[in-house]
């Protein structure tokens, strides 16, 4: 019997609006009833997840909680002050900014108090994040360090680059530089290469929450779609990808359900693994 659904946001619960499809909205009401434990698991800030549960489905959450900028930090629901947080040192902030203004891509400054700070977007990233809320652009001529974040505790750094396969290319070039610095690389969305905290992950996240609430992972289903999804998806007793998991994380996957993450792919991971 699962007792608890983690599951990732963008692409994976949500449509490409970033709004909850009618048949996973289904979904959590059935989680309600059947007495199992939704929570969001996203490389976004708290606020922002929140921002997507709207009306009813903020209802359906209450009680839960919610893992976010990859795990590392946990808020219950309802709580904007979370019970655990991570971040880089401001030098090694520095060092990751300076390199992705070298390498002229856009990036995403995420601080703890909840806010993105995006260099350099272009009009499709700006249109990307427009329904996000907490974020500010910014050009990185005006900034060339961080100084402009003086007093605010920096929690990950992402470059953006559509062509998912240059930025595969590119973490794995900077690997080197990540072990020096003492970061993890992972990606999300097909178009964010992150770098935060070694060992910070949404598994280690994940395993902290079940352990706070006495659930055996192996009562666990976590779900995603991308690779900063696969360490959960590897701790949890089944893990899932959506329809549209990518191949790189596919393998790992305990099961690839039918429907895709922006289809509306809960109701039948329900039917699947919950109902039976």
């Amino acid at each position: 019997m699962y007792r608890l659904v983690a599951s990732d946001m963008d692409e994976t619960f949500l449509d490409s609006n970033h709004a909850i499809p009618p048949a996973n909205l289904r979904a959590l009401r059935r989680m309600r009833e059947l007495g199992v434990l939704f929570v969001p698991s996203s490389g976004r800030w708290y606020s922002s997840i929140m921002d997507n549960f709207p009306g009813e489905a903020r209802e359906l959450l209450e009680g839960s909680y919610v893992l976010s900028y990859n795990g590392g930090f946990i808020n219950r629901v309802g709580d904007p002050e979370p019970l655990t947080t991570y971040g880089l040192s401001r030098t090694c902030a520095e060092e990751l900014y300076a390199r992705g203004r070298e390498l002229g891509l856009a990036m995403h400054i995420n601080v703890a108090d909840g806010h993105v700070f995006v260099p350099d977007a272009d009009d499709d990233e700006r249109a990307y994040l427009a329904s996000i809320s907490g974020v500010t652009h910014v050009n990185s001529k005006d900034h060339p360090d961080l100084s402009f974040l003086e007093g605010r505790d920096i929690v990950k750094i992402l470059y953006v680059n559509r062509d998912f396969d240059a930025l595969q290319e590119l973490g794995a070039s900077l690997a080197p530089v990540a072990e020096r610095l003492g970061v993890e690389i992972t990606f999300s969305s097909k178009r964010y290469l992150e770098l935060m905290p070694a060992g910070v992950n949404k598994g280690t996240g994940l395993a902290r929450l079940a352990e706070m609430l006495e659930i055996p992972l192996s009562e666990v289903i976590a779900v995603g779609d991308s690779a900063n999804d696969l360490s959960m998806i590897q701790a949890a007793g089944l893990g899932v990808g959506v329809a549209n998991v990518t191949d790189d994380v596919r393998p790992s996957c305990d099961v690839v359900l039918n429907t895709t993450g922006m289809d509306g792919a809960f109701e039948e991971l329900v039917e699947r693994f919950l109902e039976r």
